[in-house]
């Protein structure tokens, strides 16, 4: 069941918001509307004065706890404010310069923005989401094109050149070919990734983060006949830590294995690790480096404007 939401902020945390990645955070006496929070449920995006409307909207794509500061705020007092954090999809958001003269606001939704993060009645969130749909498609920008408009305004870039493939790896040990190319599949698709990410359990072998500050969304362990429950005990602790995303790379030979473990020692993780057999990467390497080459082709990539 998909639940509605409403979130509350200033404008200023709004632009950082989308800024950093389009997540936003609570603190820790907030706990219990973090819990409550689900992927796929829609967030309206409320801004108050001197907006104090609507400007959007979204879904929740997956909640963390973030061990380290983010915002201006918590930089600036060297401490981590709004640890849990989540992480959300733009399905619709004004430009900007737009916020104020065109939010969609009422007497309602003034009233509920008095109490900050709360539920919004299905009714009305349904309505407010018709309500940007029927607006010309030249209104609604993409995330990406979102944040780039965020970023112009801000002075801030967001977007790098992407990395170039790097040479064939044809004499480097399979773990070690699987970890490049997972980081560049990572980089691709705009993460921050790394190989032999440090925690306290020893080194992750990939992790994906949303940007530089943030903590793991993503992370993967490479089996090649080693040690299987050293591998799902890094990978429960990181969800522990970070609630991160769970990938076990191995034969399908490990994978069965895996599966044993992850029925007793490991089931508390049983349902979030997902299996990848070493083939798959390279595959799913060359059809996302196929499909960026076509965008290029095609004059699609680095597009920053807005229709």
């Amino acid at each position: 069941m998909i639940n509605y939401w409403i979130v509350v902020g200033i404008p200023a945390n709004w632009t950082e918001a989308f800024k950093s990645g389009n997540i936003w955070g609570f603190k820790q006496t907030q706990k219990h509307y973090w819990e409550n929070l689900h992927e796929n449920d829609i967030v309206l995006f409320y801004a108050t004065h001197p907006i104090s409307g609507v400007i959007g909207y979204g879904s929740v794509q997956t909640k963390f706890y973030q061990d380290k500061p983010l915002w201006p705020e918590e930089i600036r007092e060297g401490k981590v404010i709004y640890p849990l954090r989540f992480e959300f999809t733009v399905e619709y958001c004004l430009p900007p310069d737009k916020w104020e003269t065109d939010r969609t606001t009422s007497d309602t939704l003034k009233s509920k923005s008095r109490s900050g993060f709360q539920a919004a009645e299905p009714q009305l969130a349904k309505q407010l989401i018709s309500d940007f749909r029927l607006r010309k498609p030249a209104e609604v920008p993409s995330s990406r094109k979102l944040q780039q408009r965020v970023a112009d305004q801000t002075g801030t870039s967001l977007y790098g050149d992407l990395q170039q493939r790097v040479d064939e790896l044809v004499e480097i040990p399979l773990h070690k070919e699987l970890q490049q190319k997972l980081v560049e599949i990572g980089k691709l698709q705009k993460y921050v990734a790394e190989k032999e990410y440090p925690f306290d359990l020893g080194r992750l072998d990939v992790v994906w983060r949303r940007i530089e500050l943030s903590v793991p969304t993503y992370v993967f362990e490479i089996q090649i006949g080693g040690d299987i429950y050293h591998a799902l005990a890094k990978l429960k602790h990181s969800y522990d830590l970070w609630n991160s995303r769970l990938f076990l790379i191995a034969s399908q030979a490990d994978h069965d294995k895996a599966r044993s473990l992850l029925g007793g020692t490991f089931h508390e993780i049983s349902h979030q690790v997902k299996f990848i057999e070493l083939s798959r990467v390279d595959e799913l390497y060359k059809r996302k480096r196929a499909y960026l080459d076509l965008e290029k082709e095609l004059g699609i990539l680095g597009e920053t404007s807005y229709a």
